[in-house]
């Protein structure tokens, strides 16, 4: 089988500016849109700890990891040495890098040292038994990848110079050109190089996400870009090769992951909006059932709010499995009876609302996240008012 040998580029940044200007452009609108969202710095920790596994996830199944999400929950928490598989270590190694580069400063200059450290902790604890941590590929010491196979620069002084010559381009040929497309021309330039023995790729997608990170994109504002490499990991490794096999005209891969950079801003948009929408119930919820007149009313709206929190967190709920988180709740000889009479009294307030699960018998509830802009104060009490008094169980006979 023949393969693919490595040339240095004569233009380190070669692309068709208006063939990608387009999404650019649309990139650049998600991008500027999500910097702009308000959101509370409660939710931090949250979407960022959830934007960073799925970033771990995405970068280390590109490279062929196994594994199941309660494997990857794992690999996140528990400290190196439980870890049993190469892939549970090489996601932790992975988080650990991340949440590093999370706290370098916007401005660190892109250097030799800097993308060695990055590798170093990319690869040590999982793959330093054949491949050593920060070092360049020395002679003979050759690597091939893909499919089609490609061969990486050649190992020794043509490594070592290919390197050198791209950090040289990244902090000068590269600054007079848009953020985005730095970040991603490095990632592309470093994955097509690969100037060490294993673990390029991961390191590629974490200096990306590193000199997106310099924009702007950090914090609750971090996009899993490997997600959306590893969702649409043949077009991935497609816009890679067609990229190499063009003579390095990052005019494909560009394309390619600027989509992707609009996809990821929009959805972490779409969490935002979410979280809002969540804090905004729960502000007419605490409002609205805190101004019951009665203190027998008040006693049992605090089941409803209960009842109302639990789904906003799950967003759905069987009736089985919200039967058994809720048992705590109810005091009472039947609190089955009750539980069902507290759901229709919310959905008589249309507060929730609930289906029949497919093939069962089983009914499933959920939250609407539009009820803070549906209810007004007037007709919240005036629902409360005229509410059924018979223990009317409506969703039973649906």
């Amino acid at each position: 089988m023949s393969v693919i040998k490595y040339e240095l580029p004569n233009n380190w940044i070669a692309y068709d500016p208006i063939a990608v200007s387009r999404a650019l452009a649309e990139a650049k609108a998600s991008f500027l849109a999500l910097t702009y969202m308000p959101f509370q710095r409660e939710w931090a920790e949250k979407l960022q700890n959830i934007q960073l596994k799925r970033e771990v996830a995405g970068t280390s199944r590109i490279e062929g990891a196994e594994f199941t999400e309660r494997e990857l929950d794992a690999a996140l928490d528990l400290s190196p040495q439980m870890l049993e598989t190469r892939s549970q270590k090489q996601a932790a190694s992975a988080i650990s890098t991340y949440r590093w580069i999370t706290k370098l400063a916007m401005d660190i200059p892109i250097t030799e040292d800097l993308i060695k450290e990055i590798h170093r902790r990319m690869v040590t604890g999982c793959d330093d038994d054949h491949c050593p941590p920060g070092k360049i590929r020395g002679q003979d010491e050759n690597v091939t990848f893909g499919s089609p196979r490609h061969r990486g620069v050649e190992g020794g002084d043509e490594c070592k110079k290919g390197f050198q010559l791209l950090i040289q381009a990244v902090n000068s040929t590269f600054l007079n050109h848009d953020p985005l497309i730095q970040a991603l021309a490095l990632h592309y330039h470093f994955a097509a190089m690969h100037p060490f023995l294993d673990g390029n790729g991961r390191t590629a997608r974490a200096m990306e996400a590193l000199m997106l990170q310099k924009v702007g994109l950090k914090d609750t504002l971090f996009i899993a870009m490997s997600n959306y490499y590893y969702e649409e990991k043949i077009e991935y490794l497609k816009a890679l090769g067609d990229a190499r096999a063009g003579n390095h005209d990052l005019t494909p891969f560009l394309i390619f992951a600027l989509k992707g950079i609009e996809i990821q801003c929009k959805r972490l948009s779409s969490e935002i909006k979410e979280q809002l929408t969540k804090a905004l119930f729960r502000n007419t919820v605490t409002d609205l059932f805190g101004r019951l007149q009665s203190p027998r009313k008040r006693v049992i709206s605090e089941r409803h709010v209960k009842l109302l929190n639990l789904l906003l967190d799950s967003g759905s709920m069987p009736l089985g499995e919200l039967t058994k988180k809720t048992r705590h709740f109810y005091i009472l000889d039947n609190p089955t009876q009750a539980l069902v009479r507290d759901l229709n009294y919310l959905l008589n307030l249309k507060a929730i609302s609930f289906d029949r699960i497919p093939d069962t018998q089983e009914f499933r509830f959920h939250i609407n996240l539009k009820w803070p802009t549906e209810i007004t104060e007037t007709e919240f009490f005036k629902r409360t008012k005229n509410m059924p008094k018979g223990k009317v169980h409506g969703f039973l006979s649906s």
